[in-house]
């Protein structure tokens, strides 16, 4: 960046200390996790709705509220993802036409969900610190994108994954030529371990040592929506919930686009948490009114993307929902399966299991009154269903086999009318 950087370093969540922009996540005081800071007055004397008018399409447009030093190295087209008109969807889960959007990062780029963006950012913040291999604890869609985004960079990468991982996220790791570690036990154990190597090894693991980097860049998808809504916060935001990160983002980049004054309607949102049946222990907490998240020590479900049964940001995501007015809710596999396929069948979009999560969610909040008609709503869809293919093969009917006969086509045709 050619001007004077608005990041200005790092700050626990808990006690407020400073530290510097070092590869460090833990306050030494309290053990508070840590966070990137900003100075909000410089930032703003750039970041305008005129200069985002002539900057290009991705999520480095909001570079002055993203933590690096200078011009992004990593992920430079990832972002801008469209965001979707839902009419169909919306008479479906009972919301009026025009209320109902999808934030589609099915189409992120490179590897087709919303872990690029936080990628993007902790391998741009890695190079700047100057390490050359890079790593991740992950549930699938995070090791695709270390693996994509390091080979592009040139960074050797190792990508931790529970070995009963969906095969369709594990080739889609292979393919890029990274380390694929498969470790027998829950995510959890893979991220403990994580640590124990990254402490050993000095390797810039993104959702450890880097994470108060790697977490920044899901705000992104968050200053995406105002922007995309002619720079409004939409009244209510639906988020798939594993650690609760994306959700605290979110939030917080609705409140800076506050801040800045870059959104007509200042804390006028509610953000919402959608998880599984099988590994809820946020909603959970939510549902039994306490911010004490009970850790779930083997979950149970075909949602492999959020079976985070320690989250690391529970704390943080049960006060964003309070804050804002927001709530929580799960859902089992039979109900993801079916919104993972409303979905697909009203507007053409398969999401992975993560997203089938959200819409059941939504559902249910617009069932309980939490989101009504007339109020504007986001659902985050995160990642693309074709990463998730098991959870779904088996329900959604089969081809029917004809040989290449008019007659035999018409009698198909006569036989599906007759049902």
């Amino acid at each position: 960046m050619d001007q004077p950087i608005p990041f200005t370093g790092l700050r626990c969540r808990e006690c407020g200390c400073s530290y510097p922009k070092s590869a460090v996540h833990i306050c030494e005081f309290d053990f508070g996790p840590l966070e990137a800071t900003y100075d909000y007055e410089l930032a703003g004397r750039t970041l305008t709705h005129e200069a985002l008018a002539a900057r290009p399409r991705s999520m480095w447009r909001y570079r002055e509220l993203l933590p690096i030093d200078g011009e992004p190295t990593v992920g430079r087209q990832t972002g801008f993802t469209p965001l979707v008109r839902t009419d169909r969807l919306a008479e479906r889960l009972g919301l009026w036409a025009g209320d109902l959007f999808v934030k589609n990062d099915t189409v992120n780029y490179p590897t087709l969900s919303f872990k690029d963006r936080v990628v993007s950012v902790a391998l741009s913040r890695a190079r700047e610190l100057g390490f050359d291999t890079v790593a991740c604890a992950s549930t699938g869609n995070l090791a695709n994108s270390v693996a994509a985004n390091a080979a592009a960079a040139g960074l050797k990468s190792y990508v931790l994954i529970p070995a009963d991982l969906e095969q369709s996220k594990v080739l889609n790791s292979l393919i890029y030529g990274t380390n694929v570690i498969g470790i027998r036990g829950a995510y959890d154990q893979v991220n403990r371990l994580c640590s124990e190597i990254a402490g050993k090894y000095g390797w810039g693991f993104v959702n450890v040592n880097l994470r108060p980097y790697y977490a920044e860049g899901s705000k992104t998808m968050g200053f995406e929506i105002c922007e995309q809504l002619g720079w409004l916060a939409p009244r209510h935001t639906v988020v798939p919930m594993a650690s609760g990160a994306l959700l605290t983002k979110i939030t917080k980049a609705y409140k800076e686009f506050s801040t800045l004054g870059l959104i007509d309607n200042p804390g006028e949102f509610s953000i919402h948490g959608a998880q599984t049946a099988g590994c809820s222990p946020i909603s959970a907490a939510w549902k039994k009114g306490t911010d004490i998240v009970k850790p779930v020590a083997k979950p149970e479900t075909i949602v492999k993307s959020l079976a985070i049964g320690t989250p690391a940001d529970g704390y943080y995501a049960i006060h964003a929902m309070r804050d804002t007015g927001g709530g929580a809710d799960d859902a089992t596999d039979a109900e993801v399966i079916d919104a993972i396929k409303l979905l697909a069948e009203t507007e053409g979009i398969f999401a992975e299991t993560a997203g089938g999560v959200t819409v059941a969610c939504a559902r249910k909040l617009v069932a309980s009154g939490a989101i009504r008609p007339g109020e504007r709503t986001v659902l985050c869809i995160t990642g693309h269903g074709l990463k998730t293919q098991e959870a779904v093969q088996n329900h959604c009917g089969a081809p029917r086999i004809l040989g290449p006969s008019l007659r035999e086509f018409d009698e198909a045709l006569a036989q599906a009318a007759a049902h």
